[in-house]
């Protein structure tokens, strides 16, 4: 080969236990990229809550769903071999065990997996625009994202709210629960479609909630909740960023895994701590992280890093502004953030495996 020739030599043979190791990892996700449009048809059709009303064949689930027989046949199958449904082969039914049902099945629940992989399916819509970003640095905004990024964002993080917001998150907070019982104010920022407005209305009803998203598709849809969960006397929306909402001596400002997709994020601190009251406090929600990168080079990193390729980078990137933190921006990053904007008291108060709470104050 000549100095000029610029032909890559082929890779040298690796070691074959490795080989199939690294082969192995590639049919598990290549396996489960295919699979999460097999949960969303589940989530759609209703397959997963007609199943939890007992075990089925595939005639009988299709008759339970309107749906044809073959095609429910195949996706019983495809799903048992993930572990999603169970199969019994003795009498050739499909049926859900208590934690499959307990995932897979409410969306009023603790826990809805179906809202993750709606929410996926709809990102990955965007890849070619993602893929040409790369080159030019000039990210996307999430409100031209494909309509299921919002609805999927609003299935997976609801049931988290329900079941940590007003229970875990609100009481790790000194003094702001009992402030909401007597009648505080609430601005709620990055609200999307008002799931979290909603919750706080609801748990506190002396209390009144502003809610506040750039985006002006999800806030009309946040007040078709507000009015259907009635509380729409006490929640009301506006379209508006987070250095930009309005209000002020709010005894609570809340962001739910949204500063890091913004690219100003000390200038939506600066603005969050000019609305608080003098003895206020913001309560900071972000994807659990690690203070480095190594410390993120597992699973849920893996997960939330990827999420954030696609969402949360080119967000901030299409936004004026100098940082663009990412979901997995880790506490030292989020505390430069909020010293920056002129706050003295930041502490980790309570968290889950997926997120860090923090509360923030003058």
């Amino acid at each position: 080969m000549s100095s000029t020739d610029t032909t890559t030599a082929p890779s040298a043979m690796p070691d074959q236990d490795a080989l199939d190791a690294f082969l192995g990892r590639f049919v598990t996700d290549l396996g489960a990229t295919a699979a999460a449009a097999g949960v969303v048809i589940g989530h759609r059709l209703g397959l997963y809550r007609a199943l939890a009303e007992g075990p089925a064949t595939p005639d009988e689930l299709a008759a339970r769903t309107g749906t044809r027989t073959r095609p429910v046949a195949e996706w019983l199958h495809g799903q048992a071999a993930g572990g999603y449904v169970t199969h019994d082969a003795a009498t050739g039914r499909f049926h859900l065990d208590a934690t499959q049902a307990f995932c897979l099945t409410d969306p009023d629940g603790p826990v809805y997996l179906p809202g993750a992989f709606l929410l996926a399916l709809g990102a990955l819509r965007a890849e070619p625009r993602i893929t040409d970003s790369f080159r030019t640095g000039t990210g996307m905004g999430w409100h031209e994202h494909d309509e299921d990024v919002f609805l999927g964002c609003e299935a997976f993080f609801r049931p988290g709210y329900l079941a940590s917001l007003t229970t875990s998150w609100i009481p790790a907070l000194e003094g702001v629960e009992d402030r909401l019982r007597a009648g505080g104010r609430v601005a709620d920022l990055g609200c999307g479609l008002g799931a979290s407005s909603v919750i706080m209305a609801g748990a506190y009803p002396a209390t009144t909630v502003r809610g506040s998203d750039y985006h002006a598709g999800s806030i009309a849809l946040a007040r078709e909740r507000a009015a259907a969960a009635g509380v729409e006397d006490r929640v009301t929306f506006e379209v508006a960023s987070a250095q930009t909402f309005s209000g002020r001596d709010y005894d609570l400002v809340t962001t739910f895994d949204c500063l890091h997709d913004m690219g100003d994020p000390v200038g939506a601190a600066r603005h969050v701590r000019e609305a608080l009251a003098p003895e206020g406090c913001w309560l900071l929600v972000e994807p659990a992280a690690g203070g480095t990168p190594a410390e993120n080079y597992h699973p849920r990193g893996r997960l939330y890093y990827n999420f954030s390729s696609l969402l949360c980078v080119p967000n901030a990137l299409s936004q004026s502004g100098e940082r663009a933190l990412g979901a997995q921006a880790g506490e030292p990053a989020l505390r430069e953030v909020v010293e920056a904007a002129g706050f003295t008291r930041f502490r980790l108060a309570t968290g889950t495996p997926f997120n860090d709470v923090y509360e923030v104050r003058p």
